[in-house]
């Protein structure tokens, strides 16, 4: 891979600004005026600064065909998230004596345009390694250095530079977490205080025939008629995100206690973890001041814990996600990916709908995807038991399937972690224990034994028994009747019987691991449907097998 293209620089010079001098200083990310590198560069010696943010068609325009309200890319609570932090922003812009200007349309055209009518020297954006900002960036820059603009992209998103630590490890990215720590070190900037508050900004300059909109609401985005159940809880911007950000550190023995295995996926009411990964992902909040104001906390307790369970663990695991991301062609993909093994999932669209619909039959699994659908948010182990349950665990239904889902409905998801987390939880890289499975029943009965979660956002099952909600197919029909639920009628049956299914996962998983290792990870489209037809064929047999058995059980029945 080339990692040149579009690269930050490491350090930047200051050339003194004319006193004439006017910046355009474009959000996308980086929604915050604490440690905002870009803002504050934009800002220093100019006359007029610019702050735009384009209301980009490809993420928000509503899509009727859609499984769910939204766009798309994004579902309704995310484009709503990030519809209320750019609400904040303006805000604070307007206190610093300045305004975010929005724009809709293609993101590079409306850039480029603003960049030919107005007098600008200067332009200004936190550096991006997504996919799909790295182009539109390429464009940009492209034009910007062809009519003499300056482009300043600094690094704020992470705490290290992604292009840095691959360089380091020459030239390619750290496959384990331990190895990327080694290369990591201590951030460069962890040492000194970082910026967190602006006393003015210059004003706006002249707009000239723009048609400079306010923050659109989602009804005038398009979204009409959706109700307050379809609503998540949790509110977008940096000040709701520094206010979580304070309720969490003050709190000083949990911070230093945080283990990441720990923790309740069953909390709903009050959440086992900070919450701030939506503000993370949009950059609400920077995860640099989050490093130090942790740092702050693990200097003035007598212990802690330390990565990779403890909070600095997981900004830690966020980087290397980052960092492996961006040095990994085709990393959002099996094919063609270097990392990822390949193997012959299903293609079963049933059981996908299934599964995304809350309606397996296994209501600790439904319950965590109408949490999702409703709020957008889950625990990562909740997250955790209903990947595993789609790919290797009980349905063998293709990780790229759930990963659409995931990235449709979260309102943290963030391209790098999503995929990271995907390829992980289906055993197809980074983790290889396929063996170990979360079970659909156990695992949460464990956390939750009088299924409050379940009742909470499954209300079908309120009235069912504590001994039967994690399976409720067990229950007697008088139970279920007693319950007002009747499996099969008013809550389903299970899609899949976890034991034999799971058993099957796992054979299967064996079988394409031999594969990879045979072929030394080179397997073809050939070889994968070959693999395919034989699971098939395993499948049909074993169904006809029995069908026999059925039939000769209901024979002896009647003699």
């Amino acid at each position: 891979m080339r990692i040149s293209h579009c690269l930050p620089k490491t350090s930047f010079s200051s050339p003194i600004m004319s006193s004439g001098s006017a910046s355009l200083m474009w959000f996308r990310k980086g929604l915050r005026i604490h440690d905002n590198p870009a803002l504050e560069y934009a800002s220093k010696g100019a006359k007029f600064v610019y702050p735009v943010f384009v209301i980009d068609p490809h993420y928000m325009e509503p899509d009727p065909t859609a499984f769910s309200p939204g766009s798309s890319r994004a579902g309704l609570n995310r484009i709503r998230f990030l519809l209320e932090s750019l609400v904040d922003l303006d805000l604070s812009l307007k206190k610093l004596g300045s305004r975010l200007l929005v724009f809709k349309g293609e993101p590079s055209e409306i850039l480029i345009r603003c960049l030919q009518e107005w007098d600008v020297n200067k332009l200004c954006f936190e550096y991006d390694t997504d996919p799909y900002y790295q182009a539109l960036d390429m464009k940009v820059k492209d034009y910007a250095s062809t009519a003499g603009i300056e482009v300043f992209s600094p690094v704020s998103h992470t705490l290290f530079n992604p292009a840095d630590i691959i360089q380091k490890n020459g030239g390619k990215p750290p496959l384990t977490y331990q190895s990327f720590l080694k290369l990591a070190g201590q951030p460069s900037w962890a040492s000194s205080p970082l910026p967190v508050s602006l006393s003015s900004l210059p004003p706006v300059g002249d707009v000239g025939n723009f048609e400079i909109s306010e923050v659109p609401t989602v009804e005038e985005l398009g979204y009409k008629g959706y109700g307050q159940e379809e609503l998540s809880p949790f509110r977008g911007g940096e000040a709701e995100a520094l206010k979580k950000l304070r309720e969490s550190i003050n709190d000083k023995e949990w911070v230093a206690n945080f283990e990441k295995p720990k923790g309740d996926p069953s909390a709903y009411l009050t959440p086992a973890t900070t919450v701030l990964s939506p503000y993370l992902k949009f950059g609400c909040l920077s995860s640099r001041y989050f490093y130090q104001c942790l740092t702050d906390v693990y200097n003035n307790v007598k212990k802690h814990t330390s990565p990779p369970v403890s909070l600095v663990g997981q900004l830690l695991w966020r980087d290397f996600f980052y960092t492996v991301a961006f040095g990994t062609p085709n990393f959002d993909r099996m094919k063609g990916n270097r990392i990822c093994k390949q193997i012959p999932w299903s293609n079963d669209d049933e059981l996908l709908a299934a599964w995304r619909e809350a309606r397996t039959g296994y209501p600790w699994i439904d319950a965590i995807m109408v949490q999702l659908r409703k709020w957008g948010w889950m625990h990562h182990l909740a997250r955790h038991c209903v990947a595993c349950f789609l790919t290797r665990g009980d349905m063998f239904v293709h990780w790229e399937k759930g990963r659409d889902v995931f990235e449709r409905l979260l309102i943290d998801s963030d391209w790098a972690i999503n995929n990271g987390n995907w390829l992980w939880l289906s055993c197809s890289s980074f983790f290889y224990q396929y063996n170990r499975i979360y079970s659909p029943v156990s695992f949460g009965k464990k956390y939750d034994p009088n299924g409050n979660y379940i009742r909470h956002f499954l209300p079908v099952l309120k009235d069912m028994p504590k001994e039967y909600i994690y399976e409720p197919w067990t229950a007697p029909l008088t139970i279920q009747t007693r319950a007002k639920c009747i499996i099969g009628r008013d809550y389903p049956a299970p899609v899949v019987s976890h034991d034999s299914a799971s058993k099957e996962c796992k054979r299967k998983l064996g079988e394409a691991y031999a594969l990879n290792q045979k072929l030394n990870g080179q397997v073809s489209e050939d070889d994968l449907k070959n693999l395919r037809r034989k699971f098939e064929g395993e499948e049909n047999q074993e169904s006809g097998r029995r069908q026999k058995q059925k039939k000769l059980t209901g024979w002896l029945k009647d003699h």
